[in-house]
């Protein structure tokens, strides 16, 4: 049996409490992992074509109002 489906079946045998602690720190972590790959994608130029884009409709007025 792999690591991955024993931790699947411990997961799937965890309290409805536990489940939820779990399952809230796991979409926090990916969070995590998201905001760090923004900042190093940002950091690095990655994002630098939104700007760009942004600055363009500015120009031509097509920017909403949010």
């Amino acid at each position: 049996m792999s690591s991955i489906t024993k931790i699947q079946k411990a997961i799937l045998s965890l309290p409805e409490a536990d489940y939820l602690q779990l399952r809230h720190w796991f979409n926090e972590l990916d969070w995590e992992k998201w905001d760090r790959q923004i900042e190093e994608d940002s950091e690095s130029g990655k994002l630098d074509f939104l700007i760009a884009e942004a600055f363009e409709a500015k120009k031509k007025r097509k920017l909403k109002d949010l």
